[in-house]
């Protein structure tokens, strides 16, 4: 019986860590507690979701809804500021909407243009630069030659002359980041591809028949997610400055749908005539939003990325 026991005792203390268990042991957890790049830009962005998805809930308006806004609060100053008022902590603008509320409105769809943007851009680039990287030949040329021509043109300049022709709106937003982003990842996802492609494991799959949608889907693309997730971190923030400018430029979302740079927009308009917090606390926010996500996604990129081990 004693045996017994003993045995039990031995099969538990052998037992597999659960996924959480092997995380908190890995080298790569190990250097995010002892990096305060990665710790600082985690909850950074953590923040800012956060602040997104429950700041409404907080706000003192919905800076969006005219029956809330009344036009006799337009340009109070922030709080501390002689004049200012307690329900407006940042002040108000011209129409009378507190820049607090407007700023947590703003910054969903901002958050909301840089994230599905990322996400619709790493599909298109992604399958491109597999097919490119994996099936090699014309499909390889013609698909670098396309990003090589893309290249030679500046970014924002692609995007102002697409939503120059599609007009503004949310949808035409994504349309053009999709467009101008999706370089970035089919160039890394081919450059990982024709590695990869070289393994002994990918050459039996083909030997035993398998079809090349599911090679490329079950056993390449699993090697190459680490780079997408470091590009696509840094991508979100890229694509939250595009959009901020864009519709800083008068090119973004509808004024039915305002961002942050969309504020900044309404903000500058007034700058010079001493209405500064119009514009300079919507354009802080933009920068502490990118701001973490890029010092996450420079930690991710320096420890995920086997290059540059």
């Amino acid at each position: 019986m004693q045996g017994q026991v003993q045995t039990v005792k031995a099969a538990q203390t052998l037992k597999e860590p659960s996924g959480w268990q092997s995380f908190a042991r890995s080298e790569f957890f190990f250097k995010y507690k002892r990096s305060a790049t990665a710790i600082i830009g985690s909850i950074i962005t953590i923040s800012v979701l956060l602040i997104a998805i429950f700041g409404p809930f907080f706000t003192v308006q919905n800076p969006y809804d005219m029956t809330n806004i009344d036009l006799s609060d337009a340009y109070k100053p922030p709080a501390w500021i002689q004049g200012g008022e307690l329900r407006f902590p940042l002040g108000t603008d011209q129409q009378g909407r507190d820049i607090l509320s407007a700023i947590v409105y703003g910054s969903r769809v901002s958050l909301l243009i840089g994230l599905v943007g990322a996400l619709f851009a790493s599909i298109v680039g992604v399958t491109l630069g597999l097919a490119s990287g994996y099936f090699g030949g014309k499909v390889d040329a013609f698909i670098m030659r396309l990003a090589d021509i893309q290249l030679s043109f500046p970014t924002m300049l692609i995007a102002l002359f697409l939503m120059s022709f599609f007009g503004r709106g949310i949808r035409n937003i994504l349309i053009a980041l999709c467009l101008v982003g999706w370089v970035s990842y089919a160039r890394t996802v081919r450059g990982e591809t024709l590695s990869v492609k070289k393994k002994e494991y990918i050459e039996a799959t083909r030997v035993i028949g398998l079809p090349n949608f599911m090679i490329l889907f079950k056993h390449v693309l699993p090697n190459v997610f680490t780079s997408i997730l470091v590009l696509s971190t840094i991508q979100v923030g890229t694509f939250i400055l595009t959009e901020a400018t864009l519709s800083f430029l008068g090119l973004g979302v509808p004024v039915t749908r305002p961002s942050l740079g969309m504020l900044c927009d309404n903000g500058f308009k007034v700058l010079y005539s001493g209405l500064w917090w119009v514009s300079i606390f919507p354009g802080l926010y933009i920068v502490m939003i990118v701001f973490g996500i890029n010092l996450l996604g420079d930690f991710l990129r320096d420890e995920l990325n086997p290059k540059l081990k």
